[in-house]
């Protein structure tokens, strides 16, 4: 398996004098993704848990409504990148053919036009309601999420997603070059576990995308925290979703942007 990190020489620039040493850097492959022998996409990402990637990634695209769907996944490497090549059941295979065919369209451009639109754009389910945490659960979380960043401790340069619960802690936490793909391995590796993100807080290391907020509402957090702000899109998404967004989450605290009841100031009762 491709390394997920090498260690490369550089020259740094620090107190007025120039000095060689040498650097660890992250991996960044090109990953591709199949389905019954038809490609599907190509990702650049960080090479590893790239098992949970290829189930995360089809749970969170609605390409699978279930890890089960999935019949197997062959990891293949190759000189120029990795194909993660998966097999489906029936009817979801059938049913991934016709979405393709439809996509196609009679303009032959494929993924554009106002198709493209409306997947980037997709509806989404809301998220059930009854989690409930403290303001010191919430900085529990985000605290915790760092000494499960292994590889952003050796190269500084990778994102981190993590998933947390009352009783637990951090059940999963994923790194990878780009934020989506860490929130898809997390997503695939909870739902290789047989569980997802009900009941607990999935905390982020980067920014609140829409795409994050879209992923995390198919793996079924309720609670993002992160430790930077959410775009205007993911505010309206979260809010329509029932998805509390809690941002610029540092020592000294955090903000709200979305769902605010389910930060409360005392004990919560353990519902899930």
């Amino acid at each position: 398996m491709v390394s997920p990190f090498h260690r490369v020489q550089r020259m740094a620039w620090r107190d007025g004098e120039m000095r060689a040493g040498e650097r660890a850097i992250p991996e960044e492959v090109a990953v591709a993704l199949s389905y019954n022998g038809s490609s599907h996409a190509v990702m650049m990402a960080t090479p590893q848990d790239l098992e949970d990637f290829a189930v995360g990634f089809s749970l969170t695209e609605g390409i699978v409504a279930s890890a089960g769907e999935i019949r197997s996944i062959d990891v293949i490497e190759e000189d120029i990148g990795i194909e993660l090549r998966m097999w489906l059941a029936e009817p979801r295979a059938a049913a991934l053919a016709d979405r393709r065919r439809f996509l196609a369209g009679p303009t032959g451009c494929g993924l554009c036009g106002i198709e493209s639109l409306s997947e980037a754009m997709r509806s989404q389910q809301g998220v059930a309601d009854g989690a409930r945490f403290t303001p010191d659960e919430i900085m529990a979380a985000v605290e915790a999420v760092g000494v499960h960043q292994v590889l952003n401790a050796e190269t500084r340069a990778v994102h981190g997603v993590a998933f947390w619960t009352r009783e637990e802690g951090i059940v999963a936490a994923r790194e990878d070059v780009g934020r989506h793909n860490a929130l898809d391995k997390l997503a695939g590796a909870l739902a290789r576990a047989g569980r997802n993100g009900a009941g607990g807080i999935g905390v982020l290391t980067s920014r609140i995308s829409v795409e994050m907020v879209q992923k995390a509402i198919a793996t079924r957090i309720p609670v993002i925290a992160a430790v930077s702000a959410p775009t205007a899109l993911a505010v309206r998404t979260a809010e329509a979703a029932g998805v509390t967004l809690v941002g610029i989450a540092r020592r000294d605290g955090f903000e709200l942007f979305t769902h605010a009841h389910r930060i409360v100031t005392s004990e919560p009762a353990h519902a899930g």
